[in-house]
């Protein structure tokens, strides 16, 4: 069963949300500020900020967001407006619409990159 979860902050803040190695999450996640993933999500993440996957970490779904940082694994639907970073050790099976992207050496990229990101992008999910 999954269940939705909206994680608001004040976006002027400064404040990080985070998902820690050991925990997994299912459902949808909002974010207004950025979001740092070192667990496993299986979903939904829409943020307002920027997605950090972290070396250990896991996402499996659709991502909407500003900008976005993968060190881990994704798998799914990537829409991000400015810029996505994929670090050397990162491994991508996902459909990926960005206005840039930056490619270290060694990143692993499996499927359909689209640029440059326009809002109508996002109705192809």
């Amino acid at each position: 069963m999954s269940k939705n979860i909206s994680v608001t902050e004040n976006p002027v803040s400064g404040n990080v949300n985070r998902i820690c190695d050991g925990t997994a999450i299912t459902g949808k996640v909002k974010a207004a500020t950025d979001y740092r993933i070192d667990g496993a999500v299986e979903g939904e993440i829409e943020c307002g900020g920027k997605v950090i996957i972290g070396d250990k970490g896991y996402v499996k779904g659709t991502v909407v967001s500003k900008n976005m940082e993968i060190s881990g694994k994704m798998e799914g639907s990537v829409f991000i407006e400015n810029i996505l970073s994929l670090k050397t050790n990162s491994i991508i099976n996902a459909d990926i619409i960005t206005d840039k992207l930056i490619v270290e050496l060694g990143a692993q990229i499996n499927g359909n990159i689209k640029m440059p990101y326009n809002k109508k992008s996002e109705t192809v999910k």
